[in-house]
């Protein structure tokens, strides 16, 4: 007998035949108890293999089983109305068959792809590469497939995905704004239909759509808190876009401890921009001709707090001698630079996890609730605070 792979354990040691069915030769595979079918490919003449011809489909499962393609749907879509025998029988010869569901065409009659849409700044940034690992694993457990974009910190390629993922049928939309984001229509247009939205770390507050959050204002009050504990007194702080809660948040964190130590707000200390390096190095050579001088710098990023730091020494400025450095987000980068960063810990790859949980609740329930889930956050204390 030639040699038949078992299609469930993929063995061909212990391969036995076991009879006819419906004119099908069938087999025992011994190895792992199972009973199989193999599928006789169709035969083309003069013309190259198609896609249509590769794939098998109820159709072809049904005229090998000799029955309906009625039957074969219900056999597949776990229907109580067909006797479980050929119920078994059909599903042992469709995966011998290779058999691969139409994703589109269920989707088009169930209305749902069981595919969440994902749409974050970045994949080169630890931040949110934790998070879209948190979010993965998640949906992979609840049995979702996530589709993935990246906006590259860019506000209309953050608008192009999200019409890309509406229109490719997805059955919920999570979202992490650029830093650029100011307007949020992109959004609003699709508030209220049928595909949830969730926003995550980096959200807009004027949204009626739910929201997962770092520990932005604590932890900002943590860190200023911190650093006037070790004597700092001129704190500038470099913040995003004015327009995302975690901006916003953070920033009524440090003017909160400020103003408990009495400590004047300098508005010539306080700098949004979009964390490119030439904005970053800018905003800290403007802060090093101010008098009296500055004493510490938060940055709202790690990203940008390395840079920071980076910049301080090429200018011969002693960290944390002269000026103390704090960063927001615990990426690896923070860890390898010289000295350390010390860095508020937001817990990211929760951050993401929360996410996707809320996101498939709001799928199966069909109940969009407005909620808001702050993920609490840890200061780590390195070299440079």
């Amino acid at each position: 007998m030639a040699r038949v792979k078992c299609p469930k354990c993929t063995k061909v040691e212990r391969i036995l035949k076991a009879g006819i069915v419906r004119n099908k030769q069938r087999y025992y595979c011994k190895d792992c108890n199972y009973h199989f079918i193999i599928a006789v490919p169709k035969k083309t003449i003069g013309r190259s293999l198609s896609k249509e011809d590769l794939q098998t489909s109820m159709q072809d499962i049904a005229k090998a089983a000799g029955v309906s393609t009625t039957t074969v749907s219900r056999a597949l879509n776990n229907r109580p109305d067909i006797n479980n025998q050929t119920s078994k029988f059909i599903k042992e010869l469709a995966l011998a068959m290779n058999y691969q569901p139409n994703i589109l065409a269920q989707s088009l009659v169930t209305r749902s792809t069981h595919t969440l849409g994902v749409i974050i700044p970045s994949l080169e940034t630890t931040i949110f590469s934790t998070m879209l690992s948190g979010i993965q694993e998640v949906a992979a457990l609840a049995g979702y497939r996530v589709n993935i974009c990246t906006s590259n910190e860019n506000h209309e390629t953050e608008i192009a995905n999200i019409q890309a993922l509406m229109n490719n049928m997805i059955d919920g939309l999570l979202i992490c704004h650029t830093i650029q984001t100011n307007s949020f229509e992109h959004i609003r247009s699709h508030i209220g239909k049928r595909i949830p939205i969730v926003q995550f770390y980096r959200v807009a507050d004027n949204l009626p759509v739910s929201q997962i959050l770092a520990d932005d204002e604590s932890g900002a009050e943590q860190v200023t808190e911190y650093l006037i504990q070790k004597g700092c007194r001129r704190i500038a702080i470099l913040l995003g876009s004015k327009g995302l809660s975690i901006s916003q948040k953070r920033f009524i964190g440090y003017q909160n401890i400020l103003q408990k130590h009495q400590l004047k707000i300098d508005e010539k200390l306080i700098v949004h921009c979009d964390f490119t390096l030439g904005k970053v190095v800018k905003s800290v050579d403007s802060w090093l001709k101010i008098k009296p001088g500055i004493d510490a710098i938060i940055s709202i990023s790690d990203k940008s707090a390395v840079q920071i730091i980076r910049h301080l020494k090429e200018k011969k400025v002693a960290v944390p001698g002269k000026i103390r450095v704090f960063g927001f987000g615990n990426e690896f980068v923070g860890e390898i630079v010289d000295p350390s960063l010390s860095t508020f810990d937001t817990k990211t790859k929760r951050i993401g996890e929360e996410a996707s949980r809320l996101i498939i609740e709001e799928i199966i329930t069909g109940k969009q609730h407005l909620t808001k889930k702050i993920i609490p956050g840890k200061m780590i204390i390195r070299k440079s605070g």
